[in-house]
């Protein structure tokens, strides 16, 4: 009884938390989330908030200056790898495949419109693709507060 009360649980917590967001067209499993600000303040923002939450930045990739290296032109788009790995362990032990799609990615990007976004995979589509047993939803659940939390203050929505 009790894995199945914490399944709902999280059902509803992750129905509740991914509700309040925007979404670019199709989410494939990405939350999108609109910034009220450029890219470059987004980018300072997210860093900041992710580090003052205690999580570690592992990467910041520039997708756009990247592409310009080779002579190719896209808008702004930058890949900031963050996460803590506290919290993402316990996942690599119940379902080891997840390892993948850990440390989480925040990609912050610039549509046509000149709209920035952040985007990050929503966990419980993590969760569903590796099969993730019910004893470590506790963890997803800390992460998309976390993903939450993080999107929500550099965006400038919170």
């Amino acid at each position: 009884m009790k894995p199945f009360f914490a399944s709902t649980i999280f059902a509803m917590l992750s129905t509740l938390l991914f509700s309040a967001y925007s979404y670019a067209g199709n989410n494939n499993g990405i939350i999108s989330v609109k910034s009220r600000y450029n890219i470059v303040h987004t980018v300072d923002r997210l860093k900041t908030v992710s580090i003052k939450k205690g999580m570690h930045i592992f990467a910041d990739i520039n997708h756009a200056k990247g592409a310009k290296n080779v002579g190719i032109e896209i808008p702004p788009t930058e890949l900031i790898i963050v996460g803590n790995p506290k919290v993402g362990s316990p996942l690599i032990l119940c379902a080891r495949s997840i390892a993948i799609d850990l440390p989480q990615k925040l990609l912050v990007w610039q549509d046509r419109a000149k709209q920035v976004w952040i985007s990050y995979n929503d966990p419980v589509y993590i969760a569903d693709r590796h099969s993730v047993n019910k004893e470590c939803h506790e963890s997803l659940s800390e992460i998309a507060n976390a993903l939450a939390s993080l999107s929500k203050l550099a965006a400038g929505s919170e």
